[in-house]
């Protein structure tokens, strides 16, 4: 019932003209009407200067100050309007404009207005104007009834604050938002660019849900890129779902993770799972970092600049200027780590359980069982702080438990341990080690011909260790030195282990790509447990006597 009403044909009536009259040579059948033209058709009133009014074919062609008026909402105006009242079908042309609740323009030279299923459409050049964007394009559709427009071919959205190119868009005039079906772009003065080829984006809240490896580009020279990025410009906040990839080319590395956020403001982020950090500053030796979580951001501070005396005129008076302090406003690079960390550089490599990374001193500190290796050294602290200046390595300060070892043989370990262990390096190496507090070591001379002579033995509350090309060059303790030569096949095994003693080669990342992986964290021996243990033994031994 409901289609056969839809499918049935209403006529068009004239409802007025000035004057009526027929050429039935030239025009048969043709009504020719002049002054104040009008006719009706359902619900659409349509005026012109002049007309031809098909009577028997149910249409007509309207010339001059042409308008359609549809209700209450749609306004059509043009030069000229071909009408068929059997398809509802209004073809404007020449200076054409359609206008819908007094809210939306839509302004071409050729426009075909299907009254039937209400949508409007040109195909040789357009644009729609609403209260906040101007869109052009070489073809469009507009469906008044949703307020829904689809745009093609050299699409350009032009807002307050940003422009938008696309090959293909569609758009709601009501809720002003742009839904991206294909490669777009949004530039906002060049301050920052949107690419992506599939989501959505509110032109009015600047919110939006980017697709399909989406990417954000900031003048500062940092990008933002992943599967799926939901975008606040006005707040500056960012959250990636997939692949993130956080690009910082002014300080030169790359944060990466399956999802995370970023806060344009004060610049600070952070990525999880999967998170990895790539540090390529230095272009020779690039610094890959692994946690559970990774956090980044920028701290303002300032700095101050003595201004040299100078001279200035005054009142036509050259006098001296005081010397003068200026403050810069500036900013430095935090990076904080929790949680399964792993450091791969190509001379050091790391694992903790958490980091920090200070840019403006150049400080990483280490916390929860840190463990370095540098060439066939292993390193460990209650925690360990590596000082950069350059961009290299300049020493490394391990603060309590801190142990030094060095596998020489199968089961020989060189060892150096104290309560605190500073190892400096330079061109790559470590070239001295100072161990201060309670200090220990283990050694294995060996002969000329590389046999083991014994195990040395040492106790001294300060040693400096001085290497050359990564061997022992000489050792020298101060205070307190008590030392013992075992013969090496004398020796016990809980003589040739200190009791902080641990070997942790398992967890040491070889290649970059090892930093992902989570292997078992070697147990590290209770040095307080193991010290009260061998008091207990020495008070029972009392005991006994």
């Amino acid at each position: 019932m409901v289609a056969q009403e839809e499918s049935k044909v209403s006529l068009v009536f004239l409802e007025h003209s000035e004057t009526l009259s027929f050429d039935e040579k030239r025009l048969p059948d043709v009504q020719i009407l002049k002054g104040d033209v009008r006719f009706r058709h359902d619900s659409a009133l349509m005026f012109c200067d002049s007309a031809y009014f098909f009577e028997k074919q149910n249409s007509l062609h309207a010339f001059g100050h042409v308008h359609l008026l549809q209700g209450d909402s749609i306004e059509g105006f043009g030069d000229v309007l071909y009408y068929n009242g059997n398809t509802k079908m209004a073809r404007f042309r020449k200076r054409v404009k359609l206008i819908h609740n007094d809210a939306t323009t839509l302004t071409t030279d050729s426009l075909n207005y299907d009254r039937a299923h209400d949508i409007a459409y040109y195909f040789s050049g357009g644009m729609i104007e609403d209260s906040l964007n101007i869109l052009t394009s070489l073809w469009g559709q507009y469906t008044p009834d949703n307020n829904q427009a689809i745009f093609r071919n050299n699409v350009k959205l032009v807002n307050p604050n940003f422009v938008l190119t696309a090959d293909t868009l569609c758009y709601n005039t009501k809720s002003y938002q742009a839904d991206l079906v294909g490669p777009t772009k949004i530039v906002y003065d060049k301050e920052t660019t949107i690419l992506s080829k599939n989501g959505w984006y509110n032109t009015s809240t600047e919110k939006s849900m980017l697709l399909d490896r989406s990417q954000i580009i900031h003048t500062d020279g940092t990008t933002l890129t992943g599967d799926t990025i939901y975008y606040d410009k006005v707040i500056g906040f960012g959250r990636v779902l997939g692949n993130m990839q956080s690009l910082d080319s002014t300080n030169q590395m790359t944060l990466y993770g399956d999802k995370g956020e970023i806060w344009e403001d004060d610049n600070h982020g952070y990525v999880t799972d999967s998170a990895m950090l790539v540090d390529w500053s230095d272009s020779a030796m690039y610094s890959y970092m692994h946690a559970d979580t990774l956090f980044t951001e920028e701290i303002p501070f300032q700095v101050s600049k003595l201004i040299p005396q100078d001279s200035i005129l005054v009142d036509s008076v050259w006098q001296a200027q005081k010397p003068d302090t200026l403050w810069i406003d500036t900013a430095y690079r935090q990076i904080r780590a929790y949680y399964n960390v792993r450091i791969y550089r190509e001379n050091m490599q790391s694992v903790c359980d958490s980091m920090r990374y200070n840019g403006k001193d150049s400080i990483l500190s280490m916390y929860g069982n840190p463990v370095c290796w540098h060439s066939e050294n292993q390193l460990s602290a209650d925690s360990i702080h590596i000082y950069v200046k350059d961009g290299t390595i300049n020493y490394l300060h391990g603060i309590g438990n801190t142990i030094a070892i060095k596998r020489e043989g199968a089961e020989e370990f060189n060892q150096l341990a104290g309560k605190e262990m500073i190892a400096y390096v330079k061109d790559g190496d470590v070239y001295l080690v100072d161990v201060q507090g309670n200090a220990e070591t283990i050694f294995y001379p060996r002969e000329e011909d590389g046999t083991y002579l014994g195990v040395n033995k040492t106790q001294s509350s300060f040693v400096k260790l001085y290497l050359e090309n990564r061997q022992i060059h000489h050792v020298v303790f101060t205070t307190s030195t008590t030392g013992v030569m075992i013969p090496i096949n004398q020796t016990t095994e809980g003589e040739t282990r200190l009791a902080t003693f641990f070997w942790a080669e398992n967890e040491r990342p070889i290649k970059p790509g090892d930093i992902l992986l989570h292997p078992e964290r070697t147990p590290r021996p209770d040095a307080t447990a193991i010290s009260a243990s061998a008091e207990d033994e020495e008070e029972d031994e009392e005991d006994e006597e």
